[in-house]
């Protein structure tokens, strides 16, 4: 890896950071980088993924406020993306890569949609609730776990489905919401990496130069994420989506 490309995978690890702290989806930018540097796909999708969990980590902290509240929540949540986490990591390092080509973003639209009538359906699940309390039930644990198998196989857009589902299922202010898929995306990308880390072909000078960036890049994002509203967010989740599905589809 010559300066430029290094430079270049610390400034994708910069950019993804900040994009995962406000909304999600920031392998976008640090894979394809990985890729074009010159690493091998599985190398360079297992080498992002344990470089951006520090930025992660950032990521929660600068979200802390608004993680008030919500810490039996993100245990309960965080037991079914750590369950899907291994899952997806283990799919990865087992199946052939194109397995999920065509599902992936069929899943990403209908977060969108998802996202898109949010409002509404939040209103309707709240009103079904005999009463409302911070806690959840088996609808968000089985997302959270589904979302995880998807972030440990791959995880472009998991920010997106995580955030699009609970914001429906779990009725709160989407700003908590948003926090509370920092935590659950972070713990899918730590666990995955525990078994990246043992059985998988790790570049480790790309996941230094990742690490550094996304750890920036996580505090800044948080900082600026827990300024936008609502309805502003909501824009930036569905726009990133259809970005995503359609980045998807024709590659």
């Amino acid at each position: 890896m010559t300066w430029l490309e290094a430079i270049a995978v610390v400034a994708a690890g910069l950019a993804a950071g900040g994009v995962n702290a406000v909304v999600g989806s920031g392998s976008l930018i640090t894979f394809p980088t990985l890729l074009a540097v010159g690493f091998p796909p599985v190398t360079a999708n297992v080498s992002n993924n344990i470089g951006l969990v520090p930025g992660s980590v950032t990521g929660v902290l600068g979200f802390r406020r608004e993680l008030v509240g919500q810490g039996r929540r993100a245990r309960t949540l965080a037991m079914g993306s750590g369950s899907g986490a291994l899952v997806g990591a283990t799919l990865l390092l087992t199946l052939p890569s194109d397995v999920f080509d065509t599902i992936v973003p069929l899943l990403v639209l209908l977060a969108c949609v998802l996202m898109v009538l949010q409002p509404r359906l939040s209103k309707l699940v709240a009103e079904r609730q005999a009463v409302r309390t911070r806690d959840v039930g088996p609808a968000p644990l089985a997302v959270a776990f589904v979302a995880g198998i998807y972030g440990g196989y791959f995880g472009a857009a998991q920010g997106v489905i995580l955030l699009a589902a609970l914001a429906v299922l779990v009725p709160d202010d989407l700003g908590r919401t948003n926090a509370l898929k920092n935590v659950l995306a972070g713990t899918v990308n730590a666990l995955a990496a525990v078994l990246f880390i043992a059985f998988a072909d790790v570049a480790w000078n790309a996941v230094g130069l990742i690490a550094l960036g996304a750890v920036v890049g996580g505090a800044v994002g948080a900082r600026v994420g827990r300024r936008i509203p609502a309805n502003v967010l909501r824009f930036l989740v569905v726009a990133l989506g259809v970005g995503v599905a359609i980045q998807l589809l024709v590659t």
